[in-house]
């Protein structure tokens, strides 16, 4: 029985073992969660909408569905809120999961709408994330990224002290994360970061400018720490001068 499970979530996970020190009780407990998270996924049927085997937590909801597209295997948890008010919505590849209680907003105003999330193939976010989309947030494939993540793609101006600030506009430059990156808990990313394929980035960093691929990065603000391999110093210059001018 434990290899039947096993069988069945590698068409989600191909890399996917049971622990040796789960009983076949705690397997079979498991199994019934993930039945219920597919027969909730099955409900987007009644909104004419082909869940594609969507694992779904308790109070998963969504606005302008229409503009939100996903993948096979997507596992949104519990209470997820995803809002796809958006120019070009929000687009999550296959096999994605969301940790409870996030919020994956393209815009929170209808006056300004924002212009996308798009969110690859293969990644994890962990719990109580917050992905705005505002001036634009793309997600490699194959992230893995930890719990309070958080994304804000767009600025307020606020020159003017005799002015509301509310009332002196915003700046929307996007963020872009490349492929194959690990990113800890309670990291915030701010509008106009570029950030490289295969980078580090350690838990609590607030992240406020570009790095190059495969960059260790840590801190408030974030600073360069190492480079994961090997790279002359040239190089790595090189790699911050292309960034910065995408």
């Amino acid at each position: 029985m434990k290899a039947f499970f096993e069988r069945l979530i590698r068409l989600r996970n191909p890399l996917f073992r049971f622990d040796e020190s789960l009983t076949i009780a705690e397997i079979l407990h498991f199994a019934f969660a993930q039945l219920v998270a597919l027969l909730r996924g099955a409900k987007l049927l009644f909104r004419f909408r082909n869940p594609k085997r969507m694992m779904a937590g308790r109070g998963v909801r969504f606005s302008f569905l229409s503009r939100v597209t996903w993948g096979s295997y997507f596992k949104p948890g519990d209470f997820v809120y995803i809002a796809g008010a958006g120019k070009r919505g929000i687009r999550i590849g296959n096999n994605v999961g969301i940790g409870a209680f996030s919020r994956v907003i393209v815009a929170t105003s209808l006056n300004h709408i924002g212009e996308f999330i798009a969110i690859g193939n293969n990644v994890g976010i962990g719990e109580y994330a917050y992905l705005g989309g505002a001036g634009g947030l793309s997600i490699g494939d194959d992230c893995i990224i930890g719990q309070y993540f958080s994304c804000h793609p767009e600025n307020h101006f606020f020159k003017n002290p005799q002015e509301l600030i509310r009332n002196q506009g915003v700046s929307r430059e996007g963020i872009s994360i490349g492929k194959n990156c690990w990113i800890g808990s309670k990291v915030t990313i701010l509008d106009g970061v570029r950030i490289g394929d295969g980078c580090v980035i350690a838990a609590g960093a607030v992240v406020n400018k570009s790095f190059p691929p495969d960059s260790v990065i840590a801190g408030v603000p974030a600073q360069f720490l190492k480079r994961r391999g090997k790279i002359t110093l040239f190089e790595l210059m090189k790699l911050e001068s292309e960034l910065l001018q995408a």
